[in-house]
């Protein structure tokens, strides 16, 4: 696979390669192509080394006799971020770095499949940081993002849209969804809107009073 970055402005989104189930190639590729910063998971860097992959930050604990000069000779000019707070996954610590550098938007990658405990906690801890930074979650089938109280966007017809809250969301209206919601209440473990779809081709829209609601945009 080739290097990254078409643009070098951070206006498009930053990524995070994580070190869940890899994406497809065409994925990643489309990502990396657009992203003017790549951050990659110490847990994930000879994964992605081995996919010849150009990254700018290494960021992680450095745990278990890990030694980050032996990559920074390999993927020079690279910034190593050291992280040792343990009370922090790594994927929290790279969205704190980020935010840091006031960057305000970043798509991740890698972040779901393999350990089920890992893959909620990195979709959960999406709302964390709802007000800091735009985190967009992506696999080969799934595209997750924290909706506003206020959405709307186009999609053709048939789309699968699950809407997933974290806890319990309050007040939810949609219109053009297959199964619409009218001032309705989601509560995690006990009612969700997963695999719902999209009516016919145009708007969808999809209003809530109070909670974090995440939209996950789905393929089979």
């Amino acid at each position: 696979m080739s290097s990254h970055h078409i643009v070098r402005t951070d206006q498009e989104p930053a990524l995070i390669i994580a070190n869940g189930q890899s994406c497809s190639n065409e994925l990643l590729g489309q990502l990396l192509e657009w992203s003017p910063l790549v951050v990659v998971l110490d847990s994930a860097i000879q994964r992605v080394i081995d996919l010849n992959i150009k990254v700018d930050v290494l960021l992680g604990d450095f745990d278990r006799d890990f030694d980050p000069a032996f990559y920074e000779q390999q993927q020079f000019p690279l910034e190593i971020v050291y992280t040792p707070n343990q009370d922090k996954t790594d994927l929290e610590k790279a969205f704190d770095y980020l935010i840091d550098r006031k960057i305000p938007a970043v798509n991740v990658v890698w972040a779901t499949g393999r350990r089920a405990d890992h893959s909620i906690t990195n979709m959960t801890n999406i709302v964390r940081y709802r007000n800091k930074l735009k985190i967009v979650i992506l696999d080969d089938y799934s595209k997750i993002f924290l909706l506003q109280p206020d959405f709307k966007k186009w999609y053709t017809a048939n789309s699968i849209l699950s809407l997933i809250p974290v806890g319990t969301v309050t007040g939810i209206t949609s219109n053009n969804l297959t199964y619409e919601l009218n001032d309705d209440t989601l509560i995690m473990g006990y009612r969700t809107g997963s695999s719902n779809s999209v009516k016919e081709d145009g708007i969808v829209s999809i209003e809530h009073k109070s909670g974090d609601l995440l939209l996950m945009e789905c393929e089979d």
